[in-house]
């Protein structure tokens, strides 16, 4: 009995080791995956490309294309520094040229305080605009940063009294057709509508929207529709970017 139990023990001790070393090589294993899962970064399923085509609003009047800045970084430790006076003082600061004239097309680069940064022409697939996936999935900064969006609407006549309601996260200011429309101050969460601009006229044909949400720590995103004097959404508008 006593040479029996002399040869399990090792044998037992064998069995143990060889299970440790396949857990260990498995774990191993799934940790790489993971990792490499995790640089193999994308947009999707948040984002596609922008095609050619004219894009309608979602069936909310929420409008999806946009042109996205990839973001600029920032120096912000906190979202509690949102001011008027701060975000009104970073959001007109001139980071490259013609930045509050130009419709970009997709691909175009632009030089800010000397790294190169691409426009993207992309369709979000939610009703928000996920920024804080767009900034992830093309492998730059989430943090501490700020984005420019810039989008043109289309509208088939002219419409008045209408109004841009904005939601964001965090602070945002937001031009249509070159002036000042709606401004987000302070460190929020995005709710749908959480700003409404004062009445404004959708000219027929054209019509640009130009928008910059700034973010610290935390999440960002933000939601554009235009409704009416009944807050029912304006959706006989196309959005249709240059290529």
């Amino acid at each position: 009995m006593n040479i029996l139990r002399k040869s399990i023990v090792p044998v037992s001790g064998i069995l143990a080791i060889v299970s440790f070393q396949v857990f260990t090589a498995a774990s191993g294993s799934a940790a790489i995956a993971a990792e490499s899962e995790d640089t193999a970064r994308t947009i999707a399923p948040y984002f596609t490309q922008a095609t050619s085509d004219a894009k309608a609003p979602d069936p909310d009047g929420f409008i999806q294309r946009w042109l996205l800045l990839e973001p600029i970084e920032q120096s912000i430790r906190t979202n509690a520094v949102f001011t008027e006076s701060y975000i009104r003082n970073a959001m007109t600061t001139a980071y490259f040229p013609d930045q509050f004239t130009v419709v970009p097309k997709d691909g175009d680069r632009v030089t800010v305080a000397g790294e190169e940064l691409i426009w993207h022409a992309l369709d979000a697939t939610n009703w928000n605009v996920k920024l804080f996936r767009f900034a992830y999935g093309m492998n730059k900064p989430i943090y501490s940063i700020l984005f420019w969006a810039v989008t043109v609407v289309n509208s088939p006549k002219e419409m008045k009294n209408v109004r841009m309601a904005v939601g964001s996260n965090s602070a945002s200011m937001w031009w249509f057709n070159g002036e000042e429309a709606v401004t987000l101050f302070g460190d929020r969460r995005m709710v749908m509508d959480d700003c409404v601009s004062k009445r404004l006229t959708l000219k027929k044909g054209r019509n640009i929207i130009r928008g910059a949400v700034i973010n610290g720590p935390g999440m960002s995103d933000f939601c554009v529709r235009f409704i009416d004097e009944q807050g029912e959404p304006v959706k006989d508008l196309t959005i249709k970017l240059k290529k």
